[in-house]
C-alpha cells in the first residue's frame, strides 16, 4: 500500500509542476515531427497509433550511455539488461517476449534469425541518433514479420552543419569511454563518420567488457533523386557470468555489421524508395572462459534484403504500396572437448512480402487507414495480416484513436534447431499469432501532450521454453494461448529554456495476462512479464548554465521482486560543450532484470561533450 501511495504522490507532484508552466509561450515541437513508416509519413500529432518519441533533446539530458538505457525510460518498454552500458539486453514491449519485437534503423530491419538476444547488437552510440520512434502494438501491416508486440525505429541523419563532436567519460570500476564524430554536409553531397569505444573492468567477477562502434552515413543529390547510404560495425567482448547459467564463467564475443543503400525518387505521381540491405552477426560463446576447448558455440548469420516502397497522393487520400524479399542464412557449429558438431547447423530460408494501405480523409476530422500485408515464408507458406487505424479530431487539441491488427512471429533458428546439454530445439514449431485491439485519446497543447490508451492482445500458439522437472532439458513448444490487456497513461511537457522546469514527464503502465497454463509445467519466458511500471522524469535549471535531470523508475514483474531505481545527471551546458556528472542507481538498489545477473549498484561517471563547427 505504501508503494501505491508513493506512485500516486509522485504522479501528482509532477503533473502539478507541468500545469504550473502552462503560461509559457513555447509550442511543443513533438507535434510537428514526421514519423517515417517506410511508405506513409505522418506528423506525430496525426497518428492513430500509440507511438513514443525519444528526441535528441531527451537523449542529451538523460543519464544514459547506451541505447538500452535510453529505452528503459520509455513507457510500456521493458529492457532486461544483463549488464551496464548496453553490453547485452532483451527488449520487450507490452508484456511480449524478447523475440516479439522488431528493431529497425532508418526503416531497415536488423532482426537476427538466430535469437532475439542479438536484437540490440547495434553499430550505433547515443551521439549518432536523431530520435527513436517506439511503436507499441502490432506492426505487421506497417513493417512486416516479427513486429508482434511492437517495433522500434532508430532514426539517424547527417548533421546539417559542418562540425566535429567528441566526448569522453570515466567512472567507477575502471570504466571509461569516448566518441569522435565528423560531419561534412553539403548541398549535393554530405557524410558523417563516427567512432566510439567503451570499456570497464566490471562491477563483479567476470563482468568486464569492451565495445567499439564504427558508423558511417552519407547522401548524394542526383538527377534521379537522393541516394542514401549507411554502414556500421560493432565489436563487443564481455564476461557473461550469469547471463545464461547461474554462477558461471561464461564469455562471449559478438561482431555485427550492417550496410544499406536506398534512393528517394519520383516516378510520375509516385514517391518511390527502393532499398538494399545486408546484416551479418557473428557470435562466439565460451562456456568456461579459462578453458575455451571445454564448450564453444560459434554462430554466424547473414540477412540480405531488397524492398521497394511507394506512395501517391490522390483525390481520395494517400495510397501506399510495397514489396520486399529477404534471405536469411545461418552457419552454426559447436566445439566440445576438441570435437566439432553442429550446434544449430546450416540453414537458410526466403521471405517474400507485399504491402497495400490507403489513408482516407473525411470531413477534415476523421481519417481511416486500412491495410494488408501478404507474406510467404519458404518454411511456413502464405499468411495474411490485415490492420486498420482510425482517428477523429474532437478539437484542435484532442484526438480519439483506435486500431486493430493481426501479427505473427516465426521461430528463430535457436527455437528450431539448438542442441545442447540443457536446451533442445523443436523443429515442429509453428509461428506465433495474435489479434490486437487498442483505443485511446491524445492531447496536444501548447506545452503539454499526453495520451491514455487501453489495448487487448489475443495471442495463440505462443512459443515458450518449458520443462516438467529440473532433470529435463528446456525445449520450446507452441504452448500458450495468452490474452494480454493493459492500460497506459502518459503526460509530457516541454517549456522555455529560461524556465526553471524545462521538461517533465510521468507515465504509468498496467499489464495483465490471462494464461492457459498446465499444472506442473515450468515456463522460462512467457510467464515473466511486466505487471506495473511507473516512470517519471524532471529536467530543471539550478543556476544559469547549471542544469539537472533526474529519472525515476518503478517496475513490478510477475516472477521477480519489484524495485525502484533513481538515476541523475548534473551538467553545465553551453552552446558548444557540456560537462556532466551522472549517477545510476543512486539508492544502491539490489535487483535483477535477466538471467542470474544482479545489476550494478550505485555507479558514478564524469564526462565532457564538445561540439565545434569548422
Amino acid at each position: 500500500m505504501t508503494k501505491k501511495y508513493l506512485l500516486i504522490t509522485a504522479f501528482f507532484l509532477i503533473y502539478n509542476s507541468l500545469l504550473a508552466q502552462e503560461d509559457s509561450t513555447r509550442t511543443i515541437e513533438l507535434a510537428n515531427v514526421v514519423i517515417s513508416e517506410n511508405r506513409m509519413q505522418t506528423p506525430f500529432s496525426e497518428l492513430a497509433r500509440n507511438i513514443h518519441l525519444v528526441t535528441r533533446e531527451t537523449i542529451e539530458t538523460t543519464p544514459a550511455q547506451s541505447i538500452n538505457e535510453l529505452l528503459s525510460y520509455v513507457p510500456g518498454v521493458d529492457i532486461r539488461q544483463r549488464g551496464p552500458a548496453g553490453v547485452q539486453g532483451d527488449l520487450r514491449i507490452r508484456g511480449g517476449t524478447f523475440e516479439q519485437v522488431l528493431v529497425l534503423i532508418n526503416g531497415v530491419k536488423v532482426s537476427d534469425p538466430q535469437t532475439g538476444h542479438h536484437l540490440l547488437n547495434l553499430p550505433l552510440d547515443r551521439n549518432n541518433i536523431e530520435r527513436i520512434e517506439v511503436l507499441k502494438g502490432p506492426g505487421a501491416r506497417v513493417y512486416g514479420q516479427n513486429a508482434f508486440a511492437g517495433a522500434i525505429n532508430i532514426i539517424t541523419k547527417v548533421p546539417e552543419k559542418r562540425l566535429v563532436n567528441a566526448s569522453v567519460y570515466g567512472g567507477d570500476f575502471g570504466t571509461w569511454g569516448g566518441n569522435v564524430g565528423v560531419s561534412l554536409p553539403g548541398e549535393r553531397y554530405g557524410q558523417y563518420l563516427s567512432v566510439a569505444h567503451d570499456r570497464s573492468d566490471g562491477y563483479r567477477p567476470n563482468s568486464d567488457y569492451q565495445m567499439t562502434n564504427f558508423f558511417y552515413q552519407s547522401y548524394a543529390q542526383t538527377d534521379l533523386g537522393t541516394f542514401n547510404f549507411l554502414g556500421g560495425h560493432t565489436m563487443r567482448d564481455f564476461g557473461a557470468s550469469g547471463f545464461y547459467v547461474e554462477n558461471s564463467e561464461e564469455y562471449e564475443e559478438t561482431r555485427t555489421s550492417l550496410i544499406s543503400a536506398s534512393l528517394d525518387t519520383k516516378v510520375g505521381e509516385w514517391k518511390v524508395q527502393p532499398r538494399l540491405y545486408w546484416r551479418r552477426n557473428h557470435d562466439n560463446y565460451l562456456f568456461i572462459r579459462s578453458n575455451p576447448g571445454a564448450f564453444n558455440n560459434v554462430h554466424t548469420t547473414h540477412v540480405g534484403g531488397a524492398e521497394v516502397n511507394a506512395t501517391r497522393l490522390n483525390t481520395i487520400g494517400l495510397t501506399g504500396v510495397g514489396v520486399e524479399y529477404r534471405r536469411e542464412l545461418i552457419d552454426s557449429d559447436n566445439f566440445s572437448g576438441g570435437t566439432q558438431q553442429a550446434a544449430l547447423g546450416n540453414w537458410q530460408r526466403s521471405i517474400f512480402g507485399a504491402f497495400l494501405e490507403h489513408r482516407f480523409y473525411f470531413f477534415d476530422r476523421l481519417d481511416v487507414t486500412p491495410g494488408l500485408y501478404l507474406n510467404w515464408y519458404s518454411d511456413f507458406g502464405w499468411n495474411y495480416f490485415p490492420g486498420l487505424d482510425a482517428s477523429y479530431d474532437i478539437t484542435n487539441e484532442w484526438k480519439l484513436y483506435g486500431n486493430l491488427g493481426r501479427s505473427f512471429r516465426i521461430p528463430t533458428y535457436t527455437d528450431l534447431y539448438y542442441n545442447g546439454p540443457s536446451n533442445v530445439g523443436n523443429d515442429q514449431l509453428q509461428p506465433e499469432r495474435a489479434w490486437t485491439y487498442e483505443a485511446g485519446i491524445k492531447y496536444f497543447g501548447q506545452r503539454l501532450w499526453g495520451q491514455i490508451s487501453y489495448f487487448y492482445r489475443d495471442g495463440s500458439q505462443l512459443i515458450d521454453w518449458v520443462r516438467t522437472n529440473d532433470q529435463q532439458p528446456w525445449q520450446p513448444q507452441n504452448y500458450y494461448n495468452v490474452a494480454t490487456d493493459g492500460l497506459e497513461v502518459e503526460i509530457n511537457g516541454r517549456f522555455d529554456k529560461e524556465s526553471v522546469v524545462q521538461a517533465a514527464s510521468v507515465s504509468y503502465t498496467y499489464l495483465n495476462a490471462d494464461l492457459d497454463q498446465a499444472e506442473g509445467v515450468e515456463s522460462r519466458y512467457v510467464l515473466d512479464h511486466l505487471n506495473h511500471q511507473f516512470i517519471a522524469s524532471l529536467t530543471h535549471r539550478i543556476w544559469k548554465n547549471v542544469q539537472h535531470s533526474i529519472r525515476l523508475r518503478y517496475l513490478d514483474r510477475m516472477t521477480q521482486a519489484d524495485y525502484w531505481v533513481i538515476d541523475s545527471r548534473l551538467y553545465y551546458q553551453t552552446t558548444s560543450w557540456q560537462a556532466f556528472v551522472e549517477a545510476t542507481n543512486l539508492t544502491n538498489t539490489e535487483y535483477t532484470e535477466a538471467g542470474f545477473v544482479q545489476m550494478p549498484g550505485r555507479w558514478l561517471r564524469l564526462g565532457v561533450n564538445v561540439t565545434l563547427p569548422y
